[in-house]
């Protein structure tokens, strides 16, 4: 199998339309089997061990079995990276025509923060608050925040906030009066079927590459009884794909899905539409691959880190 994923491989270099995470390009290693392609998209500084899990989900994609679909689209949340003037907020909003939520990244200046919701709330006054702090806030910042933002936006204005704080123990000591979100949680961890979420979110975010594949993220969800959110990477096109057909295989889906962040590159392989606050559950047949290509010391690089992981994932499977 290592020989097939490498005979076909086209390591890409696509760049973003904003900084999103530092991130101002996203290399992804894409690779053919016979359901198609995979992709093999961890950022830069992830070690084998956490790669691992995103070969996995690339494996599946290609070379394993599809589930099947219990609904064909996919309602996503508009995604606001951390810009701060209001015309920057508009153009980018205007990306996901149709989302009735924003997901947010906040968590450096709270003053910041809030003009980041004013200048989306006034695009669309309607809109629901999605915040995401990536884990970045103490438990006194995260209570003292929140309470901030609800006191002036309202409580019912936010649906969630996503990882407030690191660690379970301190998700489990928060009082919030929005509901908390799961990611790094449990993306982060060496067995996330091992973590007691019990107290500590109430909902769970589920992402295909990190978590090894389509089948292992509907494994977890089965496991921790969780309401789900199913949300991207920062793949390509390819991988969103396999995020919509995780989140068209699920049996309850309530929450609107973060799979519209390929709005958020300037060029990518694929274009998968937003009609209607939408997204058609599809499979990708890549394109212009010739003109995304990563300098040939890349390619290099990204299959020795294929192979390295490769090694990883074998040895768990």
């Amino acid at each position: 199998m290592l020989n097939d994923i490498l005979a076909s491989l086209q390591v890409l270099s696509l760049p973003t339309r904003t900084n999103f995470r530092s991130v101002t390009k996203r290399e992804v290693a894409l690779f053919k089997g016979p359901n198609g392609w995979g992709e093999f998209s961890p950022f830069l500084e992830y070690e084998a061990e956490e790669a691992a899990n995103w070969l996995g989900a690339g494996i599946e994609a290609a070379f394993g079995q599809l589930p099947l679909a219990q609904r064909d689209e996919i309602e996503i949340n508009a995604t606001l990276p951390a810009v701060d003037t209001k015309i920057d907020v508009e153009n980018i909003l205007s990306w996901y025509p149709g989302a009735k939520v924003v997901k947010i990244k906040v968590g450096g200046d709270l003053e910041l923060d809030i003009a980041r919701i004013e200048n989306a709330l006034a695009v669309n006054p309607k809109s629901k608050i999605r915040l995401d702090v990536n884990g970045g806030w103490s438990v006194k910042e995260a209570t003292d925040a929140v309470a901030q933002l609800v006191e002036r936006f309202g409580v019912d204005t936010f649906q969630y906030i996503e990882q407030p704080v690191a660690t379970v123990e301190e998700l489990r000591e928060l009082q919030l009066p929005i509901p908390v979100v799961g990611d790094e949680v449990i993306r982060k961890a060496q067995d996330p079927f091992a973590v007691d979420l019990n107290g500590a979110v109430d909902i769970l975010m589920l992402k295909v590459s990190p978590l090894g594949g389509i089948e292992r993220a509907k494994a977890l969800a089965a496991h921790h009884k969780l309401p789900v959110v199913v949300s991207s990477a920062l793949e390509s096109a390819v991988g969103i794909s396999h995020g919509l057909k995780l989140a068209a295989s699920l049996p309850e889906l309530k929450y609107a899905c973060g799979l519209g962040t390929g709005k958020l590159l300037a060029n990518d392989v694929a274009d998968l539409p937003i009609v209607d606050g939408r997204m058609k559950v599809t499979t990708v047949e890549p394109s212009g691959m010739l003109n995304l290509q990563a300098a040939p010391e890349r390619r290099a690089w990204w299959e020795n880190r294929i192979r390295d992981s490769f090694e990883v994932w074998q040895a768990r499977n």
